[in-house]
């Protein structure tokens, strides 16, 4: 089973940075694309950032020029790099994965995704 979990959350100051972690486990496949989200409170889940495991990135309007996704592959692990922080960043941010990977039991393809628990990223003013 793939999971994935997050780390690297926390407070800090208006212009401040911080860096996310999110780390893949289970039978991780050559092909995926890792996604952070984010859901601040009363709001909808936002896409955040995106990358492919060919390192294609995407990022949404809002954190273009502040925030950098990256990966580890040997690691099967995600960062986001968040700089120049503003209030509005508060929210908790989520790691996800779209997963393909082929079954070593079966022979089978499998797609599948997974989410993180969340973690909490707060910016004071």
């Amino acid at each position: 089973q793939v999971q994935v979990a997050e780390s690297g959350g926390g407070l800090v100051q208006a212009g401040g940075s911080l860096r996310l972690f999110c780390e893949a486990s289970g039978n991780i496949g050559t092909r995926n694309t890792m996604e952070w989200y984010r859901q601040a409170p009363g709001k909808q889940r936002e896409l955040v950032a995106t990358i492919s495991s060919s390192g294609v990135t995407n990022y949404v309007d809002s954190v273009k020029g502040r925030f950098t996704i990256s990966r580890d592959n040997t690691k099967n692990t995600v960062y986001l790099q968040m700089n120049s922080l503003k209030p509005e960043d508060t929210a908790v941010y989520y790691c996800a994965i779209d997963n393909l990977a082929l079954n070593p039991y079966t022979s089978n393809w499998e797609a599948s995704r997974a989410w993180g628990q969340g973690t909490q990223v707060t910016v004071s003013s």
